[in-house]
Parts: C-alpha cells; structure tokens; sequence
C-alpha cells in the first residue's frame, strides 16, 4: 500500500477531498506494527456527519490511550469517489493509515439512524468484505455494531458478527483481552464468537435460532450454544464524571455539522416521554459533576481552537448544575470571542434571561416542542406540557425581545384524531397572538411562528412499541388537515409550516421493529444502488418497493398492524433496563390518556433503579 491510498488525480476528481486524507489536528498516529489489534471506527455517513458524532469521539479516544490498540476511522465515501473504488478496485482504507479496513482486526459500525443500513452495505462491500457474516474467514476482521439502533439489532444480523448492546465505556476492556487471547491461539472464529457472547452486553446473532410461526409473527427466538445467555444486559456507566472523555478532540478540516467543543453534561432523562426511545434506553439519568465540565471545557478549546460550545443531553433543563455551569461558561469564555451554543430549554425566565446573554435576540428563534396539538394528545404521549406552560413561556419570549418561534409536533400518534391535528394550527395561531398582545413600540418586528411536523414512528423499548403504524397516503392526508387548519387561522400570515416526508417515515418504522427477513430486503436495495437514504436527494422509495417485491416481504406486515401485548417482538431477547411490564403499563396509561410523574416527582418502577445512581437513588 502505498502512502496514501489516494493519488492526486482521484483527489482532484471528488468533491471536498479533505474528507479522505487524515492528518486533521489531534489525529492519533501510531506504528500499526507495534500493536496487537487494530479498530476501524465507521460511521456510515458522510464525513461531515460523522466527525459532529461524540460517541466516535469517545472511543477513539478511549481506544488509542492503550497501547495495544490503534483505533482509525472510516467513513462513507460520497458516491463520486464510491464509484472509482469500485471501478479501481480500490478497497476502502482508513484514514490515519490510508490501509484498507479489509486488513484489521475489528470493524466498529455505530448504527445511529435506520436511514443508514444500505450505507452500512456500502462500508462492506468497499472495504471487500464478505456482507455475509456466515461468509468470513479469520483473514476478515470481525464487525461489531453498537449505537441506538442495535436496540433492534435483528433487520442487521445476517451482516454482522457481534453487537455491543449499551454504552461503549463498560466492557470493551474484556472483548479486546479475550480476542487477543484467541488472536494468537490458532482456534476458529466461531470459537471467539462463543467466548465473546459469554461478556454481557455482547450479542452474537449467528449463535441465535428463530423460527416464525404461519402468520409471520416470532415462534421463538433462543440461543443454539449452551453457554450463550438467553437475554443480553445493556451496558451501563454509572460514574459519568470519572467516565473516559476526549480533552483532545478531532477538529475537522472541512466544515462539520457541529463544527464545536461539545460538553456531555449527563446521560438519561426524568421525563417519561412515551414516544421517546432515547428517554427509555439511556435510564437511569446519570450526571458529570460541574468542575469536572469546566475542566474539559478549558481544555477542549485549548486544543481545538473552536469558537463555540455547546453541551450535550436529553433534557438539560434537568441537569442540577445548569445554572452554574452556563454562567460560568458565559463569565469565562463569552469575552474571548466564545459562543455558547444552548441545547433545546425549557422556556422559562432563567433559561431566556441565559440565552439573551449568549444569542443575538434579533437574529435567533426559540423552539418548543409541544409534540402535540392538543392536551389530550399530549397526555396521551405523557409529554409534560399544558397549554398554559407553552404561552407563558411564549409571552416571556416575546417580552424578552423574541419574535422568531419553532414549533415541532409529530403526526401519527397513537389514538389521534382529526381535531388533533387541527389544535396544532389553533395552538401556534394562540402562540402568535400572544405575540400582538404586546404594545406595538416594543415588538421586535412581524412574528414569524415556523410550525415543522414529523411523522410518528413507534420505537422498540417504548411504551408505543406495540402500536401500528399508516399508510403514506394517511401520514399525507393528516399534514393537509394541518395545512388547512394553519390558513383559516387569525394569524396565518406570521405562519409556516412544513412537514417530513412520509415514505421515508414508513421505510424507517419498518426498519425499526423489523425480524432478521429484512435482511434480504436491505441487500437487494443496496444492490439497486440505494445508499443515503437520510439524504432526500438520494432517497429512491421505489428501489425499496422493487426490493420488497423481488423478495417476496410484505412490508405492510411490519407497519399496518397494531402489535398483541403478548407476541414475541424481534427485540425481546435485550434487557434494556425498563421492563416490559413498566412498558405495557405505560402503553395502557397512554390509551386511558393518563399521565405518569417524571422520576423527580415519582419513581414509576421501570426497573432502571437497579442500576443504582443518579435520581434512582432516591427510591
């Protein structure tokens, strides 16, 4: 291999080449000889997206303080240099060294979104690796998947050896230790994968049976090894302040989607949101101590040289040191040019009076994220937001100087009606009232209320799980309704509103709750040419329908039925932390439109207590 795996002339034939050559500041470099196992870390998106990823960060970090592991990274070629490998022959190579993935020991896929599994093909075949895991030998490396997705590893297993089920800070340690005991002991690949599977968190799909039953549905699902555990436990790390983090983050070269330092200020959240997957798979909520954040702060901007920061969670609102920490970043950075980049806040008088210190009121726009139009609706989903809450904090707003609002629903809930999707236009038209209630000589210009509404997808290991899904001419008819709704308002004038697309949404429920079939179905769009499917530009939903088709998979199966309590669902062999007794509770609690209190308020017993720490050691 040659110094890099790229010469001139190709470079200067693809768009934004700095993807491809390395080298960026904080970029490890070690002697590949010097070490006993090499990690290809792959995020299957473009560059841009994946140097913005913390996770990535993290591991690269974590891996390379070893000594005895050099982590490199890989990401998706843009299509433009994916055809010259493929017509060069070129294999897929890792950055650091600009050797081919082909030639390392582990290949690390984070699966962040179902919108990226043809990608994931994409890196397979690249990089001229066997799809099939069956397929390797002990010249290929072994490819592990960890990330959200693998909550619902199934629609994936026929690709990869191994999956990390939880957070990557846990037990890497004891996958890495007992492959360099086999790496070195001449006994088969299966060999490893049977002793890999005995290291909780660790799920290896080959060692797996499932059998169907003649209307589709799971007959059984269990383990063909003795040995190998029936449930596989999630992955935890309770000590957030002491966990591994990066104080020498990668910087790219070229501009990323969160070009910043970023600061993980905990991990789970108190909230209960039915349709959250995130709120359920990260419990118990987990905090990193206020001085240690301002450490990383100091350090990340020393040895980045970013101009911004931003911090990282699921409800920052709920994070006990908010207020210190914000006026400590404020008080210490905003005056050396700094910006302090806000995640999504309650909107009250504590978080406007913060954010009128860090954006420019003129320029910025809130965001409430009343998922619902109406109180019912939003009972039902148990987001915690009444009417009231949502136009006080609308009113201090537009008192504080504000006058742009985001307002983000979803479509598609479960038990929605027509009058539903109606409240979201009467809700943003009370929102834009409230605006012109204030005296003419102190608004800050024409309101401008920017209504966005996505399309509902029930997530394994949330209340909704169970819940079907519509058609894509239903999903279209519900933003119609809202469309119309929004012009016979008052105040339509000062309203926009968008909405997602709704075939992509149906591909992503599919993908989300499906069985080890769609495995199939994944190659053949692949093989059609589909990759970023994220992408609208790329999207083909009629290369998937082909693909469905030729393999004989009915994806209405997977979307248009509500689920029994009682079936087998693909994802039941995990032990997430909440059980699925809390979850069936909580489903028929969403269906009697009856709210449940966040842990603060109220332990709800969804089992993440026994993890120990954070709220949870309070019941």
């Amino acid at each position: 291999m040659t110094e890099t795996a790229l010469n001139d002339e190709i470079l200067l034939k693809v768009d934004k080449p700095a993807r491809y050559i390395g080298n960026e500041v904080n970029m490890v470099k070690k002697n590949p000889v010097d070490v006993d196992i090499r990690f290809a870390i792959c995020f299957p998106d473009v560059y841009e997206i994946g140097m913005s990823h913390l996770g990535i960060q993290i591991l690269y970090d974590m891996f390379n303080q070893r000594e005895d592991v050099y982590c490199e990274r890989v990401y998706s070629p843009w299509p433009d240099l994916h055809g010259i490998l493929k017509e060069k022959g070129i294999p897929l190579f890792a950055l650091e060294s600009q050797e081919p993935v082909k030639s390392f020991d582990f290949l690390g896929i984070t699966i962040q979104y179902e919108m990226c599994y043809t990608n994931i093909l994409q890196i397979l075949d690249l990089s001229q690796i066997p799809m099939a895991a069956g397929e390797r030998t002990k010249d290929h490396p072994f490819v592990i998947g960890g990330g959200p997705c693998v909550y619902n590893p199934e629609p994936l297993a026929d690709f990869f050896d191994l999956f990390y089920i939880g957070e990557g800070e846990t037990v890497y340690d004891r996958l890495f230790a007992c492959y360099k005991e086999w790496k070195f002991s001449g006994r088969t690949r299966r060999e490893f994968l049977l002793e890999a599977a005995k290291i909780p968190g660790i799920y290896v799909p080959s060692l797996y049976e499932v059998s169907y039953k003649e209307d589709g549905t799971i007959a059984s699902f269990f383990p063909a090894e003795q040995g190998v555990p029936d449930k596989v436990r999630k992955q935890v790390m309770m000590d957030m302040t002491n966990a591994p983090y990066p104080s020498k983050p990668l910087v790219p070269f070229i501009k990323a989607t969160q070009d910043r330092v970023v600061l993980e200020i905990q991990r789970g959240c108190i909230r209960g949101c039915r349709f959250c997957q995130a709120g359920m798979i990260y419990r118990p909520t987990r905090e990193k101590d206020v001085e240690v954040l301002k450490k990383y702060a100091y350090e990340m901007l020393k040895h980045t040289g970013h101009e911004e920061i931003s911090l990282s969670s699921l409800s920052s609102s709920d994070y006990s040191g908010l207020k210190e920490l914000v006026t400590y970043l404020i008080d210490e950075f905003k005056g050396k040019g700094v910006n302090i980049s806000l995640p999504s806040l309650r909107i009250d008088a504590f978080s406007l009076d913060v954010m009128s210190k860090v954006q420019d009121v003129r320029k910025s726009s809130l965001t409430f994220a009343p998922e619902a139009g109406s109180q019912r609706l939003r009972n039902v989903i148990n987001k915690g937001l009444t009417e009231e809450i949502i136009l006080k904090g609308a009113g201090e707003a537009f008192e504080g100087g504000w006058q742009k609002v985001k307002l983000y629903f979803m479509l598609g809930l479960p038990t929605e009606t027509r009058e539903d999707q109606e409240a979201i236009a009467e809700l943003a038209n009370k929102i834009a009232a409230r605006y012109y209630e204030i005296p003419k000589e102190r608004r800050n210009g024409k309101c401008q209320i920017t209504i966005s509404t996505s399309f509902f997808v029930p997530k394994p290991f949330t209340p909704f799980q169970w819940a079907k899904m519509y058609s894509k001419e239903h999903y279209l008819s519900c933003a119609k309704t809202v469309n119309d709704a929004v012009k016979n308002q008052l105040n339509h004038k000062s309203m926009k509103y968008n909405w997602h697309e709704a075939d992509v949404t149906v591909l992503e429920g599919i993908l989300a709750r499906g069985d080890r079939r769609l495995g199939q179905v994944i190659k053949a769009a692949y093989e059609k040419g589909c990759i970023f499917d994220a992408w609208s530009d790329f999207f083909d939903n009629e290369k998937w329908i082909e693909a469905f088709l030729e393999t004989g998979i009915d994806p209405d199966f997977y979307t248009l039925r509500e689920r029994p309590l009682d079936e087998i669902l693909p994802w039941d062999f995990i032990d997430a932390g909440v059980t699925k007794e809390f979850l069936k509770r909580e489903y028929e609690n969403a269906l009697k439109e009856t709210v449940t209190l966040n842990c603060r308020e109220k332990c709800s017993g969804c089992g993440a207590a026994r993890f120990g720490g954070g709220v949870c050691l309070s019941v």
